[in-house]
């Protein structure tokens, strides 16, 4: 006895429509999301650096775990689990189309040992309209068939449900669609804009110039604090430029983390901040303690000047609000150097707010600090992603086929009078126990028919 080999073709097909391969692209893909989420993406932290050998960053580096989800293999899994769906949608959802669209309306005595729940009762005079009524009322109006010498009565509810999983299918399949859009068509992005100034070009992880056809300019940014000094809030006061002029309604338009700005599909969310001290000056009052006002100075960070007497001054970092860093102080700031003649140099921080901390010092010279002329700039990330809204439509698709699928059965009930007697059957493609407790119910009346 010899049996047929299935061609290559054929072969190939089985592959696609295993349920077993299903099963392997979901766990490949859940393993390498757990390990996308472990390692860093995209601009790796020096400090997470430290931590791994040079063998096994490289190793990383080659299998593309710095960049994961836009490597060879995570896209080789997607396009292989969308072939997998469409494959298994295609061989079985002939099957169930015909159940859904052409019901088996008789139930005959073949049909009837198939079923698990069957009753027969004995019936006398007009059992046909009895039947009817009685169909309609427990589930919706019956199809009535006349077939050797017998009435046969049908009726279902919500068969469309058994598309359940087809709608899932579909939804992943539009939801990997909008990714992949995103992915090739798409872009995210980081720029840091001072105060004052416009940018109309964004720059990639990998220091990819993107041109925007429009420009962003940053009014003011400010920072509210906790009492514990910690930062609050970040907020930027952008406005959107086309060719030079404010666009109206996005003028001054508050952004904050979780209140982004979107224009033209690119969206602009607030990442940080920092102090644009570049070519800023430092203002300074410097005074012989006991001996009236002393002279004003402008410093520049890393300047050094030289004072009466052969002291020398010099800036080394400075910030607009000291909170971040001294809960307990606020405002201004900067950190100095100190060089008495004679005597080793001396570092030290003056605050604007806060002059009696310099009194406390006890040096010979007093130093007050005014503030300083620089400015904060905003970091904002910048991404476009053409195909989110699709994604959001695969999401809404993926809620309606679960709900489809795992919420709602496929119940069916057959009538059938013949002989003076009449057999209720029932099937539920779905929760067999609770349709059971229910036909028990539909017994009961059919009993009193």
């Amino acid at each position: 006895m010899s049996t047929n080999k299935p061609s290559f073709i054929e072969s190939v097909w089985d592959f696609f429509c295993s349920l077993k391969l299903s099963i392997a692209l979901l766990i490949g893909l859940a393993i390498t999301s757990i390990i996308g989420t472990i390692v860093p993406q995209g601009n790796i932290p020096p400090e997470y650096l430290q931590t791994i050998s040079e063998s096994k960053f490289k190793l990383y580096q080659g299998l593309s775990f710095f960049d994961m989800y836009h490597s060879w293999w995570f896209m080789l899994l997607l396009y292989m689990l969308t072939v997998n769906l469409v494959a298994c949608s295609i061989k079985r959802l002939p099957r169930v189309w015909k159940i859904v669209s052409e019901p088996q309306l008789l139930m005959d005595e073949k049909f009837e040992k198939s079923l698990s729940l069957t009753h027969e009762v004995k019936v006398s005079g007009d059992s046909v309209a009895k039947m009817k009524s009685f169909l309609k009322d427990v589930m919706g109006e019956p199809v009535v068939t006349e077939r050797d010498g017998a009435i046969h009565l049908f009726v279902q509810k919500t068969p469309w449900c058994r598309l359940g999983v087809y709608v899932v299918h579909l939804s992943i399949i539009i939801i990997f669609v909008g990714a992949l859009l995103g992915s090739f068509f798409g872009y995210k992005a980081f720029i840091n804009i001072p105060e004052g100034e416009a940018i109309d070009t964004v720059y990639t992880q990998k220091e990819k110039p993107i041109k925007l056809d429009f420009a962003v300019k940053l009014e003011k940014f400010s920072v509210s604090y906790y009492n514990t000094g910690a930062p609050k809030e970040f907020k930027s006061m952008l406005t959107v430029l086309e060719n030079g002029k404010p666009v109206p309604g996005l003028t001054n338009r508050p952004t904050i983390v979780n209140d982004p700005l979107s224009y033209k599909g690119v969206t602009f969310y607030q990442s940080s901040y920092g102090q644009s001290g570049e070519g800023a000056a430092y203002h300074f009052n410097v005074a012989i303690r006991g001996r009236g006002e002393g002279v004003h100075l402008d410093l520049k960070k890393g300047e050094q000047a030289t004072l009466t007497g052969g002291a020398k001054l010099e800036v080394l970092e400075a910030t607009q609000d000291v909170r971040q860093f001294m809960p307990e102080f606020s405002g201004p700031a900067a950190k100095v150097k100190l060089q008495m003649p004679g005597k080793a140099p001396e570092s030290f921080i003056v605050f604007k707010n806060h002059p009696e901390i310099e009194d406390q010092r006890k040096g010979e010279l007093v130093i007050q600090y005014a503030g300083a002329d620089e400015k904060l700039y905003t970091g904002l990330q910048v991404a476009k992603d053409p195909g989110v809204n699709i994604v959001w439509l695969g999401c809404a698709l993926m809620t309606i086929g679960i709900f489809m699928a795992f919420f709602l059965s496929h119940n069916r009930l057959w009538i059938r009078i013949s002989g003076g007697r009449a057999v209720l059957g029932g099937t539920a493609s779905k929760n067999p126990a609770a349709f059971e407790r229910k036909f028990e119910e539909y017994v009961e009346k059919f009993k009193k028919l």
